[in-house]
């Protein structure tokens, strides 16, 4: 007998739950009822349950709280999160740190506590081969269980297109009686998108426990096998089967449709993750399911992304060219936030046709992002409060992509300037600094620099010398030529270009400053790094 314990602060929940099944009759008893968090460590100490099932809002230490020091101290027992609407937060972190599953307290029944208990206590059977002394969950109840692995296999392998699989499937459910009352069948195709994206960050052990938690979450917002079960394919991409009985084609089109909403409104909800899906046709046999599943395929893989219709299909590319890689990179080292902007919507021209989840997209923006990573590593980018990629998850459109990726290379831009204003300088001079590298490239004064800081021109000028020991003037040269030098050495603009690109209103004052800084002319310099590049070659 699978022992549960129930943590509740609630005395009504409490009575809810212990007389809505009988629990022995389907092989668990509960043993312990605690009202706290602390309450609830003590009677684990003292009876060790093999579940527990807690509220994730109580006073004092909170449902989230208690489950992660159950982890911590007990991790044999299995937790089982009673929830509502406004839990959503703590229910993710909750099976993001192993909960089994969770109870929608609002729809609470017998069928739904049993199914879950009885999820636990498999999880339980297959780390520890635990029985429970179970006698009305034993034999009948496991023999289940594997028909219904061995069933999704053969789901599996007939959508896989296996030769002879729709004969196995056909077999195997005339022998176990599944799909009884069946008379028609209709496959769906799932994708959670950007699912290459999120995972790129993850471990294989984290990215297996997220797929499970979507099977599952899938399967319970589904309703029971068979008739309607949930199996993973690849890179996120998830199918669901359903079996209909004495109904149209029409009823039970508009049914797959409900169930399917329902199915992407549980995922975003519950593990924050965006998906899209098609339904494939009605066919009256099973194997009529992976031309129907093939079709729900197509529908979502050649249009384009959720929220965008009337997006066409274009050739996909896998890779960044080397010129948008070029221009990229030689913004960011100018810090030029505009330059950075206009690269990424260049970038999206290109690939703004696609599927969100297609290839294409997600390599060319995990390659935007590995050059931006490189720039500024992850936990500096994180502490420097940049975007994470947990919030791809939540991106449902092309524009919603675009708008993540332009708000993560602005803030990058802000970071890295920040950075190099830093330096052994006071707030006030390191604030000027700041203006000059947002602004050495359009109109930049002392005078301007000193009203934005809030300080006396004279003041300013004279403490930015006694620190920089330069003028202010000379520091803004400076930065100017540094920053045409890059442009010179990347060969893509002539020097006139150049000259008014990094602020200077005249072609000859230019001339003179470099001259003066670099020892040689702008020609000469670009000369120069023309022949140090070939000798590289």
């Amino acid at each position: 007998m699978f022992q549960v314990l129930l943590v509740d602060d609630e005395p009504l929940v409490h009575h809810h739950l212990g007389t809505l099944s009988d629990w022995r009759s389907h092989g668990f008893e509960l043993c312990g009822e605690a009202y706290n968090g602390t309450m609830a460590l003590q009677m684990i100490e003292q009876s060790r349950p093999h579940i527990a099932i807690i509220d994730v809002s109580m006073p004092g230490m909170n449902g989230v709280e208690l489950q992660r020091t159950i982890k911590d101290k007990y991790p044999a027992v299995k937790s089982i999160m009673l929830s509502s609407y406004d839990d959503y937060d703590y229910v993710r972190e909750c099976l993001r740190n192993g909960a089994v599953d969770y109870l929608l307290k609002h729809r609470l029944n017998d069928q739904s506590l049993i199914s879950i208990l009885k999820k636990a206590a498999q999880e339980l059977q297959a780390e520890t081969g635990l029985s429970g002394s179970r006698p009305a969950y034993g034999r009948e109840e496991e023999g289940k269980g594997m028909s219904t692995e061995i069933f999704r296999e053969q789901v599996v392998q007939l959508l896989a297109g296996k030769p002879g699989a729709a004969h196995e499937l056909e077999s195997y459910v005339r022998r176990s009686g599944f799909f009884s009352d069946a008379v028609c069948y209709a496959a769906a195709a799932v994708q959670i998108v950007p699912f290459l994206l999120l995972m790129e960050s993850r471990s294989d052990v984290q990215t297996n426990r997220l797929v499970r938690q979507a099977v599952e979450l899938m399967q319970q917002s589904l309703g029971d096998l068979p008739e309607r079960a949930v199996v993973y394919v690849e890179n996120g991409r998830l199918a669901v089967v359903f079996a209909f009985g004495e109904r149209s084609e029409q009823a039970a089109a508009s049914e797959a449709g409900r169930l399917m909403s329902n199915v992407s409104h549980s995922l975003e909800m519950f593990l924050n993750l965006k998906c899209t899906y098609a339904i494939g046709h009605i066919c009256g046999s099973l194997s009529g399911l992976e031309a129907s599943y093939r079709a729900a395929e197509r529908a979502i893989d050649s249009s384009p992304s959720p929220q965008e219709p009337g997006s066409g299909s274009s050739s996909p590319r896998l890779a960044l060219s080397i010129e948008e890689q070029k221009q990229l990179l030689l913004s960011m080292e100018r810090l030029d936030k505009e330059g950075v902007q206009r690269s990424i919507a260049a970038v999206f021209v290109s690939i703004r046709k696609h599927p969100l989840h297609s290839q294409s997209v997600q390599m060319i923006v995990s390659e935007l992002l590995s050059i931006g990573e490189k720039a500024m590593p992850a936990d500096e980018a994180a502490a420097g409060g940049l975007p994470s990629r947990e919030e791809l998850g939540n991106i449902g459109s092309m524009a919603g992509l675009e708008r993540w990726l332009q708000a993560y290379f602005a803030g990058l831009m802000d970071r890295l300037r920040e950075r190099q204003a830093a330096g052994p300088y006071s707030r006030h001079v390191s604030q000027a600094i700041l203006l000059i590298l947002e602004r050495y490239h359009s109109y930049v004064t002392l005078e301007l620099a000193a009203g934005a800081i809030g300080l006396n021109p004279s003041y300013l000028s004279r403490i930015f010398k006694e620190e920089t020991r330069m003028t202010f003037s000379e520091y803004v040269n400076r930065v100017r030529i540094d920053a045409s030098r890059k442009l010179l050495e990347s060969g893509r603009y002539t020097v006139k270009q150049i000259s008014s690109q990094v602020g200077f209103t005249t072609y000859n004052y230019f001339f003179k400053v470099f001259k003066e800084l670099t020892g040689m002319t702008p020609h000469a310099y670009m000369s120069g790094s023309r022949e140090r590049s070939e000798s590289v070659k």
